[in-house]
């Protein structure tokens, strides 16, 4: 019986885990932190959006999009939805396709998660931060806190370095140089924006359900609806999440605070530019910012609420960020995201350089290289 070694206990490595233990394997999961699937457990605002119904490779950034389409092809959405529910609950879409827990519990997820490993016996060890990984013969030899485990194959499944609170901190991308990889350049994604202090002077707290565009230089990038959450330096919210992973330092936003409202309904109600014109139009707060911004004039006043400008300066980084763009090329594994230069050696979820937009995007990539890695070390 093969001995397989998988580092990082997150929803990529206890993903594998389950999948090899179910395929006869011997499993030791190796996680640094106290528990398992800590950043699991906080998906989705706490809620648990696992992926989304509207699953494509178009939804994904990486340096090989074809080979992300094709493994979503072998494991998609529908796949990951039979997964999980092969261990309990009930997984359903919303309205947008995002798919969670009927209970809406992210932490849920993890506890199903932690009853299946049991009930499969797979050795887990927490507070295991590996220091090393070398080859012993045909196969490794993984080193942490002074002990020493040898296995047959690994899979690196430790995370990229987005959420340093969950124990993912960039570390991990070292174990993978030690075998020759490369990283390709790390970038924060799915993060709030800082903007101009101008922009958002005095909005800290208002939120607005509303329409975000990412222009640069005249042309526009991206938009999204949703909710835009003004903050003492940026933006935040569901839109900004998702036009994080196109926007760039000097881009413009441009926010229509009313999207579900027309010019020409606005300009039947909106009287003059008076400091009590907006009244239950948008927030109070809002309301002062924009009638400043529009110096008393009408003509003004309306071309703000359907497209207030922004300037991006940069985003919060890492720590603030949900996911990380970059890592392990894509062109450096094979289809099953095996090590092209050390085999045995396999990577799934975040480590590599695939991320996607928000919407459950990186929690289907990381169930879907799972599954790819499980099935290529049933092959080896």
């Amino acid at each position: 019986m093969l001995k397989i070694a998988i580092i990082g206990g997150g929803a990529a490595g206890m993903s594998c885990a389950v999948m090899l233990a179910r395929k006869g394997f011997s499993v030791a999961l190796l996680e640094r932190g106290a528990r398992l699937g800590r950043k699991l457990s906080a998906t989705g605002n706490g809620q648990g959006n696992v992926t989304n119904t509207d699953m494509r490779a178009e939804k994904y950034f990486s340096d090989d999009r074809d080979k992300v389409a094709r493994a979503l092809a072998r494991f998609g959405a529908e796949d990951t939805v039979r997964f999980l529910e092969s261990m309990g609950g009930i997984f359903l879409p919303d309205e947008r396709g995002r798919v969670y827990p009927a209970g809406r519990q992210a932490s849920a997820i993890t506890d199903l998660f932690r009853r299946e490993l049991a009930r499969l016996n797979v050795a887990v060890r927490t507070e295991a931060r590996v220091d090393g990984i070398v080859r012993s013969g045909d196969g490794f030899r993984v080193t942490f806190g002074g002990e020493t485990l040898c296995s047959d194959a690994v899979v690196l499944a430790a995370g990229g370095k987005a959420a340093a609170n969950f124990g993912t901190d960039g570390t991990a991308y070292a174990l993978a140089e030690n075998f020759g990889h490369t990283v390709a350049p790390l970038s924060p994604a799915l993060v709030q924006l800082v903007c101009d202090r101008e922009g958002v002077r005095g909005l800290k707290g208002i939120r607005v359900d509303g329409l975000l565009r990412v222009v640069r230089r005249g042309e526009e990038v991206c938009r999204f609806r949703g909710d835009v959450l003004f903050t003492d330096n940026g933006v935040s919210g569901d839109a900004v999440f998702r036009a994080s992973s196109y926007a760039r330092k000097g881009d413009m936003l441009f926010v229509d605070l009313l999207p579900a409202v027309d010019e020409a309904r606005l300009r039947q109600t909106v009287k003059g530019a008076g400091e009590d014109c907006l009244l239950c139009i948008v927030p109070n707060g809002l309301a002062r910012t924009v009638i400043r911004k529009a110096e008393g004039r009408a003509d003004k006043l309306i071309p703000l609420l359907k497209s207030y400008p922004l300037t991006v300066e940069s985003t919060l980084g890492f720590d603030r960020a949900q996911v990380t763009r970059g890592g392990i090329p894509l062109s450096e594994t094979d289809e099953n995201f095996m090590s092209k230069k050390r085999k045995g050696l396999f990577f799934a979820g975040e480590i590599l350089n695939a991320d996607g937009e928000c919407g459950g995007y990186n929690l289907q990539w990381a169930f879907t290289t799972a599954h790819c890695a499980a099935e290529g070390i049933a092959q080896l």
